[in-house]
């Protein structure tokens, strides 16, 4: 793979489970993603990122690692991940594993062992203190979950933080020998030819040393600040992290395979997210941008994420943008309302920024968020909604799992969404996804081309990327007109338009184009 990849091209987030079942049990398994590889390779991806892989009781679905150097059962062996890898590499796409740094599941070997007694020799490789006089937990952090951030240990009488579950102990990020562990655990993954990791709480690792109290939410904090009531400086982004992810970008570029280190990042502001790529361009090469996926699919409050990203990132730090992930709610459902107009607009824009898009499984299809009956819910906190099977035709199974057999999550409605009857139909989200992606496989301008926004009616949001390639997204109920341009459309959200000349441009409601010049005359003047 050229060193930087993940720069031009577009990366596909697989959740394991839920990919394809090769054995029939059920669940989606590791062997089942290499037989949908030439799908992959079809739509033009460039790499998928694997949601946990690793063995894990699964009180957090596979974010509570038992063994990091091993692959969970119900997926398959280091044998068949070993085989994905290879498979995948012939077909020119990058496999990165999810590492999850802040916390191992209690199953883990390291914490029966922290937990055995005071003394143990893995005692301050995880978050032990006192309580207070009162018995009470030793400070006033909440786990994101809800509840205190801390369990007593009856056995040994002291409590452990958790941030999240009870059942995901934090690790103790001031202990040189977890920074060692996790050396080696990099280095066994790259070794093996993973092209590297989405590195789980990127942005909550090292805590604060003195375990300081959360001080109160005020007024402007935003909605997830005021659920927790208080804000989270002391186990949150923390400055200290930054030496960890340091450490890891030496590690990954001085490998033989470098491999890439992308962050889920929860940044308080854009200032702050940009310090996750460092001063020097030394941590890491890319860190997800939430306040986008967390904005309403309206054109002014994007145009003013994007302009305030690319203020705060410069041209050093290079974006990842997503519109979809395992924890949120599908985005033609949460921005699009389910209106079928919208989603090829929401698809247009993710895959024309200047930056990495990520595409989160069944996105090519415009896949909504599924209601999960209670009796089927399987995650604690309600994200299974975003984790159903991928539909790859409209019968029984689904093209998922075998005729018969009860997926581990319920489907959505096969019939009206799925793969095959999408790569059929030439009009479809899933070739406007594809015709996209080529489209910027062929285009430096859509790779590395510099992002300037241009003047547009009320509604509409129109960016030039490089110097010969202009987006013009309508994203409003009413008809635009859009003066001054000399251009071709090549891919448009109404197909029929592709290959037309555009000198002033009327846009429907809901609808985009991507334009190059069409003669040697700019095309704008």
């Amino acid at each position: 793979m050229p060193r930087q990849w993940w720069r031009g091209g577009v990366v596909y987030q697989v959740y394991p489970r839920s990919f394809a079942d090769s054995d029939g049990d059920g669940v989606g398994d590791l062997a089942g993603i290499t037989e949908r590889l030439n799908y992959l390779e079809w739509l033009g991806i460039e790499a998928i990122w694997l949601n946990p892989t690793m063995p894990s009781p699964n009180s957090d679905w596979g974010y509570d690692v038992a063994d990091y150097c091993d692959v969970h059962p119900e997926l398959g062996s280091l044998a068949d991940l070993d085989r994905l890898v290879q498979e995948a590499r012939g077909r020119g796409i990058a496999v990165v594993l999810d590492l999850v740094p802040n916390h191992t599941s209690d199953q883990h070997a390291w914490f029966a062992e922290s937990r055995s007694g005071r003394d143990s020799q893995r005692r301050d490789w995880y978050v032990w203190r006192d309580g207070a006089p009162d018995g009470s937990p030793p400070n006033n952090w909440r786990s994101i979950f809800g509840g205190p951030a801390w369990t007593l240990d009856e056995r040994t009488g002291q409590h452990y933080l958790h941030n999240f579950l009870p059942a995901q102990p934090d690790l103790n990020w001031w202990s040189d020998e977890v920074r060692v562990a996790f050396d080696e655990i990099l280095r066994f993954w790259l070794d093996r030819g993973i092209a590297g990791f989405r590195i789980d709480v990127a942005h909550g690792i090292v805590k604060d040393r003195e375990l300081r109290d959360n001080p109160p939410a005020r007024t402007e904090d935003p909605e997830e600040v005021h659920r927790l009531g208080q804000r989270p400086v002391y186990n949150f982004n923390r400055p200290e992290v930054h030496d960890v992810l340091r450490r890891w970008r030496s590690l990954a570029n001085d490998h033989a395979r470098p491999g890439v280190l992308i962050g889920e990042t929860w940044a308080p502001d854009l200032a702050a997210l940009a310090r996750f790529y460092g001063e020097e361009a030394d941590e890491l090469h890319l860190a997800f941008n939430f306040f986008f996926t967390v904005s309403s699919f309206d054109a002014g409050e994007l145009q003013r994420v994007v302009e305030d990203t690319e203020t705060a990132f410069g041209q050093a730090a290079w974006p990842a943008w997503t519109l979809s992930n395992h924890d949120v709610v599908r985005f033609p459902t949460r921005w699009c309302g389910g209106d079928g107009r919208k989603t090829p607009c929401a698809l247009m824009l993710l895959l024309t920024l200047r930056g990495t898009p990520f595409l989160y499984y069944g996105d090519e299809l415009g896949l909504p968020q599924t209601p999960v009956p209670e009796a089927s819910v399987r995650d604690p906190v309600g994200r299974d909604g975003a984790r159903t099977p991928m539909q790859w035709s409209p019968e029984d199974g689904a093209g998922f799992t075998r005729s018969g057999v009860e997926p581990w999550l319920p489907f959505g409605d096969p019939a009206a969404c799925n793969v095959e009857g999408q790569r059929r139909e030439p009009g479809s989200a899933l070739h406007l996804c594809r015709d996209l992606i080529g489209l910027r496989a062929s285009s430096a301008d859509l790779r590395e081309g510099n992002y300037e926004l241009l003047q547009a009616p009320s509604g509409a949001w129109v960016f030039r990327r490089g110097s010969g390639t202009v987006v013009a997204l309508n994203l409003s109920d009413s008809g635009v007109r859009i003066e001054g341009l000399d251009g071709l459309i090549r891919v448009g959200t109404r197909r029929e338009r592709e290959g037309e000349a555009a000198r002033d441009l009327n846009l429907a409601p809901w609808e985009g184009v991507v334009l190059s010049a069409s003669s040697d005359r700019p095309i704008l003047p």
